[in-house]
């Protein structure tokens, strides 16, 4: 057991769209991001996603609408539904995924990440 300064750890990396492990419970990543700029269109077919901003103001487009994810609030995006990550500025996030997750879902391109690293 050991807690996590979420502040740290965001300080050990500034690549953005590569999130990395902080944690691990079941069988599930604690994933950290930084976002900036726009990402891909893609889906997950057999996870949902949780986003929870930390810093920032993530945009999170879908095909029928757009929600605005504000600093301290989060978002739970079903399996299958389509979405576009979007960050203005910086944004710093928790994502809470089971291990198998891909950052691209159904997506791969050169922004997928398969290798993630632990921080």
């Amino acid at each position: 057991m050991e807690k996590i300064n979420i502040n740290e750890k965001f300080a050990m990396f500034h690549e953005h769209w590569s999130p990395r492990i902080a944690g691990e419970i079941n069988d599930m990543h604690v994933k950290f991001a930084k976002l900036k700029g726009e990402f891909v269109w893609h889906h997950h077919e057999q996870e949902d996603e949780m986003f929870l901003v930390v810093k920032g103001t993530l945009l999170l487009k879908f095909r029928d609408r757009d929600v605005t994810v504000n600093e301290g609030e989060f978002i739970i995006v079903p399996k299958g539904i389509e979405h576009l990550p979007v960050a203005a500025e910086e944004v710093h996030v928790l994502l809470f995924e089971p291990k198998s997750t891909l950052n691209t879902g159904t997506e791969v391109n050169d922004r997928t990440v398969s290798n993630l690293q632990s921080i």
